[in-house]
């Protein structure tokens, strides 16, 4: 091997910081001289680059020129981290670049002395097969130390053999040629020379672990995932990615490689039965430590390994992620500081919690890299030694020894403290013989079902009697069906305490039946007490409820957020998260239609069902649970309509002119649970294609709104109440839709669509076409009228609807009985079209509460009945809201309301100067 020139005279050390370090000395006194060869300020993969170029040139072999640019690069990072106090990304990303750097110029170097030797090994088309270099873990992430082996799978394209050399000779077997060129990379990077290594090698993780083929084919991988892959894999591959050969990083076969691994890492469902995986190799990290560390107390200081190290730290991140990321594709960032962030804005970890853990992260990989400068050694260990230890308080920036270590337990106790929170609950932790775990509740055998039963309350036991003939319960693994059991078990507790009604109880188990196949949702209830006893609180509260869990099962996971309780919707972070999602799925292209679909649907089901649990729990009023509701339908038709726009294929310009107009209770900011939008759509477009173009929209809009995938649908739409109704366009342009309603031409509206435009509200839009929609809504509803016509009409409407809705002579139904909510809808109908005109106080669609307050405070009505016909319709809308969450009728006993039916019949007197007949 060709070595390099090496001046006798290395220049005088410019580190002092660095030059304690015996490591530094040592590299200074042989390549000092060759110092000059790397440009001056951080290393980057450009300036390795050039350095490489250089150091080839002078007559190095590629091997040799490695080796050489390792020890410059390193040089330079202990100089830059000890005396400059460089960032930790600069020193973890210069390392990385250098990985990369290698392995990309190891793979050339290998692949032409192959192909010279057998050819390029040839796909089924006859085209060159790729070869990826998969880095693993802190590779992976960007993320190496400074004495960091790089974890590496190598997966080549497809199988065949090469092409051979030009006589026709040489062919082998790609199985043959990719393992070569694995054992000619590792001699180029991995072998120890006279000038040391460019970085050690580990291949345990690949397929079958060391007994398995250095490198495997993509088919092979995929079988291997699919039927072997283990729960602990999945932690491994999550900061997977490509970083060598550079050429083939880009190419869109990755896309192929991408589709293996992502279903493997992340799951279509909440995956909560990972936690007992963690646990298990957690464990195994924690007992290797506390064996190595015997009998030699100074190896129980890892501060990688050891309880509150930086694993602990890693863990709690890929958990996390790995639970989550299958439906939330914005938390799938492998640098470890960057998911913490998205953890926090995704409410999965508060902001205090992932400042704390960034900063000892940091804190910690600052002291991993300052150890491992002394030696250059893969080592994690705390060294012993008072004055190692001064020298790395010093370069920290500590005043001395005790005040480091007081820092350096403080992060520790802190990761511990959330990393055995985030494993084991609120149970209690015992520490014993250098392992630290939560005490796992119920990890006795589970009992047989006779056994369940003897302890169960009378209707849950009824009810899971049914399981000793049920097909799914029988069919389960023994360790689910031990989980199953104690998820009985303890809800079973919680009814003799008083804790939970045996209703929710019953419910529970109709829930569980369904889902027995899903493992993961028995898992979270045992990993998250508090979500169990909060989703039996919902069970128990209302039928809705209960329903809506049926349908959308992984919304439970919500009740894990800390503040679930105690926020309100807010449009801005819901359309955020939901961007950066679509962000995330493109950037592996992944952004296909049904995704979208799935996305879109999920959030919006996330975000009902947190509006649903504070409702629930008395943390809302009806009004802000309708405002929220409300808000959260413009937001998803905001995103809908910007996401269907932008796959719209003969879309003639970037931003649609387009508009959408809300009625009934969408326009009025009063949806309820499971509500249906009425909508208008409204175009102001010029161009010829227009009308074609926006028709295609609109249809394309209402599909992916309506349509029900594997996660549900979003809304119902009713666009009855466009311009000529169902017979109509369904989208139209916005000066046709004006004229309609301002009663320009022959086509005009009717009395009862100027009814339906009070409630009318611009949703979606320009700024300048809700001015103009504003004034179009103003010029109608005060547009003068006949009074007495006006008056005749809205009554004669009231008659047809209530002969549409018959009630029950002995009953009082709050919605359509005389005296109920109708009544009051239609008299605040009446007073805005007969008197905005003159009293513009009644312009705004601003509710029929605020009405009929502002029409008392205008004289429009008697005093009194303005105010208590407002506090009548808020208590109907009360009972109304209670009745369909529990799905009960709408139909009461009279006596129990009847204060508020003699309010909005006097109410009704007052507008139309006779009372509405009753029954």
């Amino acid at each position: 091997m060709q070595t390099a020139h090496l001046d006798s005279t290395a220049p005088e050390v410019h580190c002092p910081a660095a030059a304690y370090s015996r490591f530094f000395q040592r590299l200074h006194r042989r390549y000092g001289a060759q110092l000059s060869f790397l440009e001056p300020g951080a290393p980057v993969r450009s300036r390795m680059a050039s350095t490489l170029a250089a150091l080839e040139a002078r007559g190095n072999d590629v091997g040799t020129a490695l080796r050489i640019l390792r020890q410059l690069v390193l040089e330079r990072l202990m100089c830059l981290d000890c005396a400059e106090q460089a960032p930790l990304e600069t020193i973890t990303r210069a390392m990385t670049d250098l990985a990369e750097l290698a392995l990309d110029r190891a793979c050339q170097q290998a692949r032409a002395d192959l192909d010279e030797r057998y050819g390029p090994p040839c796909g089924p088309q006859g085209q060159e097969v790729q070869l990826w270099v998969i880095g693993m873990g802190k590779l992976g992430a960007r993320e190496l130390n400074v004495s960091s082996d790089i974890d590496l799978i190598y997966v080549y394209e497809h199988d065949g053999e090469t092409r051979g050399r030009p006589d026709g000779r040489g062919r082998i077997s790609h199985h043959e040629y990719f393992a070569y060129a694995v054992k000619t990379i590792y001699s180029l990077i991995g072998d120890t020379t006279e000038h040391g290594f460019v970085f050690r090698v580990d291949l345990a993780l690949r397929p079958n672990g060391n007994s398995g083929p250095p490198a495997v084919s993509l088919a092979a991988l995929e079988e291997y995932l699919q039927v072997q892959g283990r729960e602990w894999e999945r932690f491994a591959w999550l900061k997977s990615r490509i970083v060598a050969p550079a050429a083939s990083i880009a190419s869109p076969a990755v896309q192929a490689l991408r589709a293996v691994v992502l279903p493997f890492v992340f799951r279509r469902y909440l995956d909560y039965s990972v936690f007992d995986a963690l646990r298990a190799l957690h464990q195994q990290i924690r007992d290797h430590a506390a064996k190595r560390s015997a009998g030699r107390p100074e190896r129980a200081n890892d501060v990688k390994l050891s309880r509150g190290g930086i694993r602990e730290i890693e863990f709690t991140v890929q958990l996390l992620q790995v639970v989550r990321g299958g439906q939330f594709p914005e938390l799938r960032r492998r640098p470890t500081l960057e998911a913490l962030q998205r953890l926090a804005e995704a409410g999965l970890m508060p902001q205090q919690t992932a400042q704390a853990l960034a900063e000892a992260y940091t804190f910690l990989r600052r002291v991993e890299h300052r150890i491992q400068y002394l030696d250059d050694q893969q080592t994690h260990v705390l060294p012993t030694r008072d004055d190692d230890l001064g020298w790395i308080a010093q370069t920290l920036g500590c005043a001395d020894s005790c005040s480091f270590l007081h820092q350096l337990d403080a992060h520790r106790e802190l990761v511990a403290q959330e990393f055995d929170t985030l494993l084991g609950g609120n149970d209690k932790k015992t520490c014993q013989g250098g392992g630290c775990g939560a005490q796992k509740n119920g990890s006795a055998a589970p009992p047989e079902l006779q056994s369940l039963l003897d302890t169960l309350p009378p209707l849950l036991r009824e009810r899971v009697a049914e399981w000793r003939s049920h097909a799914r319960v029988l069919a389960l693994r023994d360790e689910a069906r031990a989980r199953l059991f104690r998820v009985v078990q303890r809800t079973a507790q919680w009814v003799k305490e008083g804790t939970v009604n045996e209703a929710a109880a019953v419910r529970l188990v109709d829930w569980l039946e369904p889902l027995l196949r899903r493992e993961s949702y028995l898992a979270l209830l045992l990993e998250r007490p508090a979500v169990h006893e909060q989703m039996l609180h919902l069970l128990g509260a209302a039928r809705w409820s209960a329903r809506y869990l049926l349908q959308h099962p992984g919304v439970i996971d919500e009740l894990a957020g800390n503040s679930l309780l105690s926020e309100r919707f807010v449009a801005a972070d819901f359309e955020r998260d939901l961007q950066l999602r679509l962000a995330s799925v493109r950037s592996t292209q992944e952004d296909d239609t049904e995704t979208l679909l799935n996305l879109l649907r999920r959030a919006h089901h996330a975000e009902t069902f947190r509006t649903l649990a504070r409702d629930v729990e008395g943390r809302l009023t009806v009004e802000q649970v309708a405002d929220d509701l409300s808000a959260l339908a413009d937001s998803v038709l905001r995103i809908t309509a910007q996401w269907c726009w932008a796959r719209l294929k003969n879309r003639h310009r970037d931003e649609p002119q387009f508009a959408i107009i809300g009625y009934g209770k969408l326009g009025g900011k009063e949806l309820g649970y499971g509500s249906d939008l009425d909508i208008v759509f409204v175009f102001d477009d010029d161009d010829e294609r227009a009308p074609e173009v926006y028709a295609a929209f609109v249809r394309k809009l209402i599909n992916w709104l309506a349509v029900k995938t594997g996660e549900g649908d979003l809304f119902e739409i009713d666009t009855a109440l466009r311009p000529n109704g169902s017979s109509g366009l369904l989208v139209t342009s916005f000066e046709a839709y004006a004229n309609y309603q301002q009663q320009r031409g022959s086509n005009t509206a009717w009395t009862w669509e100027h009814q339906a435009m009070t409630r009318a509200r611009f949703v979606l839009g320009s700024e300048a076409l809700r001015a103009r929609f504003d004034v179009v809504r103003e010029a109608v509803i005060s547009a003068p009228r006949d009074a007495a016509a006006l008056r005749a009409e809205i009554v004669a409407m009231r008659e047809r609807v209530r002969q549409a809705h018959p009630v029950h002579s002995d009953k009082f139904d709050v919605k359509h009985s005389p005296g109920a909510m109708v009544d009051a809808e239609f008299a605040v109908q009446y007073l805005v079209l007969s008197q905005s005109g003159t009293h513009p106080q009644l312009l705004g669609n601003v509710g029929n509460i605020a009405l009929l307050q502002r029409a008392e405070e205008t004289g429009l009505l008697p005093a009194g009945v303005g105010n208590a016909a407002a506090a009548a319709y808020r208590q109907l809308r009360s009972v109304q809201h209670k009745a369909r969450l529990d799905e009960a009728s709408l139909e009461v006993e009279p006596a129990t309301l009847e204060p508020e039916r003699r309010a909005v019949l006097a109410l009704w007197t007052a507008v139309f100067g006779a009372p509405f007949a009753v029954a």
